[in-house]
């Protein structure tokens, strides 16, 4: 079992949704689409906005880092129509 599961995920990132109606996403897709791109950014230099050190003292692996910067609200995903600042 995955831990945040996609369902907790999708709630935490449509929280924010002005419109209950209109999601900001909709389908687990979404969320692997988001989080894998986090992950290359951090593989390529961005800086983690969390710690990169798991609990037994190991290095988490960047898609941890980013499944865990979306848990956190860290990492925004914007609606298609969004304008991103």
């Amino acid at each position: 079992m995955l831990h945040p599961s996609y369902s907790d995920l999708m709630a935490v990132v449509n929280a924010d949704a002005e419109d209950a109606e209109h999601p900001v996403i909709n389908s687990r897709y979404s969320i692997v689409l988001a989080t894998a791109k986090r992950a290359r950014q951090i593989v390529s230099g961005d800086e983690p906005m969390v710690s990169g050190v798991s609990r037994d003292g190991l290095p988490k692996k960047a898609l941890s880092i980013a499944v865990e910067e979306l848990l956190n609200g860290d990492v925004k995903i914007l609606s298609e129509d969004t304008d991103p600042e």
